[in-house]
């Protein structure tokens, strides 16, 4: 699961297995999932008789056509083929995936804690629901599970592919932990949160191998589309061969089954199920795991998405924004005296505000035999003691000034004025001073993550809306909404309270998307359309929403809407460009068909196709090798760029609806060129 994983479109190991798979993927009782090739297996298995049974329908001069029935049977069933075998590419990517998923799925052994306070020793496969496990430094997690007692270092490459350790502890948003990861440090006790099984890693393989796939109501519509289609099509050819008979027209029944393959929208139904697999694997390559391909199509339709402030739009710690000096003072002493306070200080603040110091151009260093004061909730300051005797503090306003008076000094009259500005801005105000005279404020501010400003104009461009939910007060809300480019926000936002914006929004026909990582925000994440819960989170969470990022980058629900916009794309381009496919087949068959006996029909013959035969199989040639040069489109999906729905229909129309009427007229025409003089020496060049 690492990023760094083989990106290479199929390996030899894929690709056999993809052959194999293409074989066994024709028994009809699993053609018949997929109606459109199912109907193209019938006329091979109608051609195959006809090779070995000439005349069997009638058709006259039927023996001279059994090599005509041959070409056209062995076509067929490459067809069906090239569609079975794109189809196995996809599901053979996601095998191997799950195969290195397997490989950390192990049986280990597990020290099972008894209510009596006695341990023993068994395997992890034979564990419960409920039981708890103690796992030390340098033991595998024997399953899912909540952390009840201890902290720890845990190892969570084997799932992630991301070799830093994370912390668990019990209690909190960082309790659950993922059988197959590794103690490095310390030790936890866990109940197991899962039956043997139906773990968090089980479902995983299940999903990535494609075994829990089930067809998304987009592409169940899709298909009932291409169903119709096919039944309509079917009816057409039907009816034709009457027709031709009156017409004094001998169509062979080849020719006809020929025709109906063409017709019939091929291309998309052969690669109808490999678009939707692929999906899956885009996601779990970005290290998504989707509970099911509705929750990554459900991506690609998201009106409104719901992110929470904290860790998403903005890091969630206060950094060192800017010096306000007050009345009085020099503003290089403020950042001077800010650097000296800092310089030992490990916290946020106190690195951010070295960092912005630095910045500026301070380079203040720590005299021999400074003391350093750290902070304390009592005193709400911290600071450093010179060796000559100078005292600097930084801390909370009232905190300094209650230090200030204490010694001597006096508050300056634009102090609280500095103080509100930065509180009005929803920043924190840090107060420095030297000895008993206060130097001025430091601005820290929740700072918004680089990009954040571009990623939510992106999704704007799409006619996404973004919301942001915080616990702050409105004016701290309002400023940093403002500053990050979202569209809306909730302020004082509550757990009940995202759940009604879900709904409101909802209830307006929106499709919603939200990230969540606690127990609080499970509700919401089982309410909203797609719900991304992180791996870190809990399992209540991980339980309600319908993806799980590995990684637990907040952020990343940006990305996943994209790649549910580009599976919908993918299909919506490549159902285009196999109907517009469809066009230049007529004008090859059709007039092929009937220009013995209507030769008015040969202006339709724009190609210049050498005879009849040669026009049928080159149309069919064409629509059996399409399947296979569009895979690796349909695997790696259009690319995606952020425009709105009219732009995007328009671009999709002009390349790949016209590049869908072009190809074919320039791929037939060059197959007639060459299958023409092969037909003529077998005699079927007339």
């Amino acid at each position: 699961m690492s990023k760094k994983q083989n990106k290479k479109f199929i390996t030899p190991e894929i690709l056999r297995g993809a052959v194999k798979g293409a074989f066994v993927k024709l028994n009809p009782r699993y053609m018949m999932k997929n109606p459109v090739m199912f109907v193209v297996e019938i006329g091979f298995f109608i051609t195959l008789l006809l090779s070995f049974f000439p005349g069997l329908f009638g058709d006259v001069d039927a023996a001279s056509l059994r090599i005509y029935d041959i070409i056209v049977c062995v076509i067929l069933f490459i067809t069906v083929l090239f569609a079975n075998f794109a189809e196995a590419v996809a599901e053979g990517r996601g095998k191997a995936q799950a195969a290195s998923l397997k490989k950390t799925q192990k049986d280990t052994e597990a020290h099972l804690l008894h209510e009596d306070g006695n341990e023993s020793i068994v395997r992890s496969s034979e564990l419960k629901k409920g039981d708890v496990v103690m796992v030390v430094a340098g033991e595998v997690i024997p399953g899912d599970g909540e952390v009840i007692e201890g902290i720890a270092s845990v190892d969570e490459s084997a799932i992630t592919g991301e070799s830093a350790p994370v912390v668990r502890e019990s209690g909190g948003d960082f309790c659950s932990v993922t059988g197959g990861t590794t103690v490095v440090s310390d030790w936890l006790k866990i109940r197991i949160t899962s039956e043997p099984g139906n773990s968090f890693l089980d479902r995983m393989i299940a999903l990535v191998e494609g075994a829990s796939r089930k067809k998304t109501p987009n592409e169940i519509a899709l298909n009932t589309l291409l169903v119709s289609l096919t039944i309509i099509f079917l009816i057409v050819v039907v009816t034709m061969y009457p027709f031709a008979v009156y017409s004094g027209v001998q169509i062979p029944v080849s020719t006809l089954i020929a025709l109906l393959v063409c017709l019939i929208p091929t291309t998309i139904g052969g690669l109808l199920s490999a678009i939707g697999i692929a999906g899956m694997d885009r996601v779990t390559r970005f290290n998504v795991i989707a509970m099911s391909g509705k929750a990554v199509e459900a991506c690609g339709d998201v009106d409104t998405m719901i992110l929470d402030k904290t860790g998403t739009i903005t890091f969630g710690n206060r950094l060192a924004a800017d010096f306000f000096p007050v009345e009085g003072a020099n503003r290089s002493d403020l950042i001077r005296c800010a650097a000296l306070t800092s310089l030992h200080d490990e916290t946020p603040e106190g690195k951010s505000t070295l960092e912005l110091a630095r910045r500026l151009g301070d380079s203040s260093e720590e005299t021999t035999g400074s003391v350093f004061i750290e902070f304390t909730a009592q005193t709400r300051m911290s600071g450093v003691d010179l060796p000559d005797g100078t005292k600097i503090r930084k801390g909370a306003s009232d905190a300094i000034e209650q230090y200030v008076k204490e010694n001597g000094g006096r508050i300056p009259a634009d102090l609280h004025t500095h103080v509100e500005e930065v509180s009005s801005l929803g920043g924190t105000p840090l107060v420095v001073c030297e000895n008993n005279k206060i130097l001025g404020v430091i601005y820290l501010k929740d700072t918004v993550k680089p990009g954040m400003v571009e990623r939510f104009q992106r999704l704007r461009a799409i006619g996404i809306k973004t919301i942001m939910c915080t616990g702050d007060n409105p004016l701290t809300a309002a400023t940093i909404a403002k500053e990050a480019g979202v569209d809306g926000f909730v302020a004082e936002c509550k757990p009940e309270d995202k759940i009604a914006l879900i709904k409101k929004e909802q209830a307006e026909g929106k499709i919603v998307a939200m990230t969540g990582d606690g127990t609080n925000d499970a509700p919401a994440l089982a309410q909203a359309n797609v719900g991304l819960a992180m791996n870190s989170g809990t399992t209540a969470a991980k339980e309600a929403a319908n993806m799980v990022d590995l990684d637990s980058d907040p952020t990343k629900i940006l990305e996943v809407v994209e790649i549910g916009k580009q599976l919908l794309i993918t299909r919506g381009s490549l159902t285009t460009f196999s109907i517009a496919n469809d066009i230049a087949k007529y004008f090859a068959i059709i007039p092929a068909m009937f220009q013995l006996a209507i030769p008015e029909l040969n202006v339709l013959n724009i190609m210049g196709l050498a005879s009849n035969y040669s026009a049928i199989l080159s149309a069919l040639i064409f629509n059996a090798i399409i399947i296979p040069c569009l895979i690796p489109l349909a695997m790696k999906g259009v690319k995606y760029r952020p425009m709105s729905s009219g732009r995007m229909l328009g671009r999709n129309m002009m390349i790949y609806g016209v590049g869908g009427v072009i190809a074919p007229f320039i791929g037939i025409k060059v197959i007639d060129m060459i299958i023409a003089p092969l037909l003529t020496m077998i005699g079927f060049g007339i």
